[in-house]
């Protein structure tokens, strides 16, 4: 209050200043603005930006759907729905022009297949059928379900190809779909898959039936291009189909024919599951014909038969009088491990050698076998586990060929061959089970041809011997080899050098655990480096 009456009496007075008018410039037009620029509101800018992230997250969804694992992610769309396709048309009008005459046994011509599946076999020159295609043949023609026993190399795939062909001239499709086969052939490994993709074309080349093959270690997009179009014959192997089904890339809800080839080795490897679902996915056995193939008909591979099969289904069984071809002349030669190489180089140097298989039991085996031989001259291919599948593909039909003379192989990798025209295997190493032994020699003396299976008995292996005599049903003569066997050969070039391939799970001292022991800590607080 004081402060406010000491300012009132003693403060000083504003001097008074005339007002002057303020000069306002004029104001000028301002351009009008479009509708189009004008600010929107923040309602509405509000509700399109919600918009515009409802559809991003519908597309990153969309994208996250058509996205694969690993090799099968899907890069692009594929072909989801079937759509009409140009139905086949078979050869017409073609007659032999002269049977071929069959002393013994059944002649193709007598079956009663159709003409365009005759021209294919007759091209192909066959005019007798084998033992197991003249026990299944007539039953298959007549739409029974078949469940087939033989020894490999007997002509197992050709009989329920021919009965395939036969029955899409008698009943052709009027409308078909892409990506929906009337066959579904399932082998469980990638070179079976391939050999019966190959003898399908060649067998039905008049038929006009397109055969895809579809197996895993090959480009996931490229073999789904295939499927854009009519499929007749689908060979799989069950992972890689699975991969299509999930996908809908392939329907199988119109497959007629059912073939499940080597039924054992399927239980064996355990694919019985997956099997499992994709004949879910198939009509019902009522509704289409099965075949069913396999070396042995065990109780297990007859309890898949009675599941998966009519009730009155066809049981043909070739009971062999030896599980060796008798085409095939088994030597064993007991020899030290340093008198192996000779011996093969013998037989390429003095024998009419057409193709030479030889096994091992171990990738590092076949790897330094490979590199001794090529020091020696033999320029040959190697086949394991670790060899792509492409290349692998072309290894083969290197071999088929005749541009590859020799392969030395594994398991793994060797089981699936199927060669004609292959005179000689090598049992480098006796395998560890009898029925790989069986499955090496089989290789050879295939299709009536003579072929010859030596095997080394060694200190590392001879004692793989009697398991193997008694699998066979007899023992194999043993004896030692001659001196002119053994003479040392010149090398002529150096091996390759091979860079050697680091595990990086490992430490130095060779114990892969140490490392993970050494950087834990103690308690629950150790360090994660």
């Amino acid at each position: 209050m004081i402060k406010k009456l000491f300012r009132k009496l003693f403060g000083r007075q504003k001097p008074e200043i005339e007002a002057v008018p303020a000069v306002v410039p004029e104001e000028k037009p301002r351009p009008s603005t479009p509708e189009s620029s004008k600010k929107k509101k923040p309602e509405f800018q509000r509700s399109e930006n919600q918009s515009e992230g409802k559809n991003k997250h519908q597309k990153t969804h969309k994208k996250r759907q058509d996205r694969g694992h690993g090799e099968n992610r899907r890069k692009a769309d594929l072909p989801s729905k079937s759509v009409s396709v140009k139905a086949s048309e078979p050869e017409k009008g073609w007659e032999p022009e002269s049977i071929p005459e069959v002393s013994e046994g059944t002649s193709f011509y007598s079956v009663g297949l159709s003409n365009p599946v005759l021209h294919g076999i007759h091209d192909l020159g066959f005019a007798k059928c084998t033992e197991i295609q003249a026990m299944t043949l007539p039953e298959a023609l007549k739409g029974r379900d078949i469940a087939g026993k033989a020894q490999t190399g007997t002509g197992k795939t050709a009989a329920f190809l021919i009965s395939i062909f036969d029955y899409f001239i008698k009943n052709p499709l009027t409308e078909p779909y892409s990506g929906t086969p009337r066959c579904l052939i399932l082998a469980p490994t990638r070179e079976l898959a391939v050999q019966i993709g190959k003898d399908a074309v060649e067998l039905g080349k008049y038929c006009d039936a397109k055969t895809v093959t579809v197996y895993g270690g090959m480009d996931f997009e490229k073999q789904a291009q295939e499927f854009y179009e009519r499929v007749d014959i689908l060979v799989a192997t069950p992972g890689r189909l699975l991969d299509y089904t999930r996908r809908k890339i392939v329907q199988l809800n119109k497959v007629e024919l059912l073939v499940l080839d080597e039924a054992d080795r399927m239980l064996d490897m355990g694919f019985i599951p997956d099997v499992r679902r994709i004949i879910g996915q198939v009509p019902h056995s009522d509704r289409r014909i099965t075949q069913l193939y396999s070396a042995t008909l065990s109780d297990a591979v007859m309890n898949l038969a009675q599941r998966w099969m009519k009730k009155e289904y066809h049981i043909v069984e070739i009971d062999p009088e030896t599980v060796v071809s008798n085409d095939v002349e088994q030597i064993v030669y007991m020899v030290s491990a340093k008198q192996k190489v000779p011996i093969i180089l013998w037989y390429l140097k003095n024998e009419p050698v057409e193709r030479m298989i030889i096994f091992t039991n171990r990738k590092d085996e076949s790897l330094a076998l490979s590199d001794r031989l090529f020091e020696y001259g033999i320029d040959l291919e190697l086949l394991t586990g670790d060899v792509a599948q492409k290349k692998r593909m072309r290894i083969l039909e290197k071999f088929r060929a005749g541009e590859v003379k020799v392969i030395v192989a594994t398991d793994v990798a060797g089981r699936g061959i199927h060669v004609d025209n292959v005179s000689h295997v090598f049992n480098y190493e006796l395998p560890y089970e009898a029925e790989d032994y069986v499955h090496r020699v089989g290789r050879t003396g295939r299709a009536g041809s003579q072929g010859k299976a030596i095997s080394f008995a060694c200190e590392n292996s001879a004692f793989e011997l009697p398991s193997i005599e008694e699998y066979i049903g007899h023992s194999l003569t043993c004896c030692s080899p001659e001196s002119e066997l053994l003479e040392e050969c010149e090398k002529v070039r150096e091996a390759p050098v091979r860079k050697k391939q680091h595990n990086n799970n490992r430490s130095r001292n060779g114990n892969g655990n140490n490392r993970h022991r050494n950087n834990r800590g103690n308690g629950r607080n150790h360090r994660r480096s």
